[in-house]
């Protein structure tokens, strides 16, 4: 589920100490000033890559980019993370100790997408890439795919500026496919996933990965002088 920001922050308007402890007051409070830094890191990489998507639009006449989504953590998920790394909770401890508060999700016609998207993100001058985990050359046992970056924007704030973390996860439509419903099938195996049920995955995730290397193929013959080669 998405944070509404605005929402959030009118469902605390007029808490002062005198209706709540001080303490439980200023953890509110804490908690939308970090709220509002990860939704403006969103915004600010989402407006880099709607540039860049744009550029190629006008440039090349195709599109690198077929969606984006953004997301930000609940309070309820950042607690449990926070519990389940042995973390103070707090604010302060999230933005130290969590990467993934703010999630861009990036959605590619091909895999040789990915990687421009992510080589032109990653290099522009205030972009930091802190960490690459590439599920794509060495995908989960269950079959999921996808390419993860963790880097850091800065947020412009009226007095001062603040480096946020978040993860971009790059996949192509295909990919989204098939993590779109397992993740639905996940919530309906309370059990968990039986070893068959892994292997059964995991052999659809090869047929799709097998139908997205042929697209790639024809898309390559197409288009021999591809700008990703």
């Amino acid at each position: 589920m998405n944070i509404d920001q605005p929402k959030t922050a009118y469902l605390f308007e007029g808490v002062t100490e005198s209706t709540l402890p001080d303490e439980v007051v200023k953890a509110i409070r804490s908690f939308l000033k970090t709220e509002h830094l990860y939704v403006s890191a969103t915004r600010e990489i989402t407006t880099k890559l709607e540039i860049l998507n744009d550029e190629f639009k006008h440039i090349k006449d195709r599109n690198p980019i077929h969606l984006i989504k953004t997301r930000i953590k609940t309070p309820r998920s950042i607690y449990n993370k926070l519990q389940r790394l042995g973390c103070e909770l707090s604010a302060e401890s999230a933005r130290a100790n969590l990467n993934d508060i703010a999630g861009i999700r990036v959605i590619c016609p091909y895999v040789s997408d990915i990687y421009l998207v992510a080589k032109l993100l990653t290099s522009q001058d205030d972009i930091e890439l802190i960490r690459t985990r590439d599920y794509i050359k060495n995908p989960k046992p269950n079959g999921y795919r996808s390419l993860h970056l963790i880097v850091t924007v800065p947020v412009f704030l009226s007095d001062h500026k603040e480096i946020v973390k978040a993860e971009v996860q790059i996949r192509t439509i295909a990919m989204d496919f098939w993590a779109s419903l397992e993740h639905e099938l996940a919530y309906k195996l309370t059990e968990g996933k039986s070893e068959d049920q892994i292997r059964e995955l995991r052999e659809c995730a090869d047929a799709i990965t097998n139908v997205e290397r042929r697209m790639q193929n024809l898309y390559n013959i197409l288009y021999p002088k591809n700008e990703c080669t």
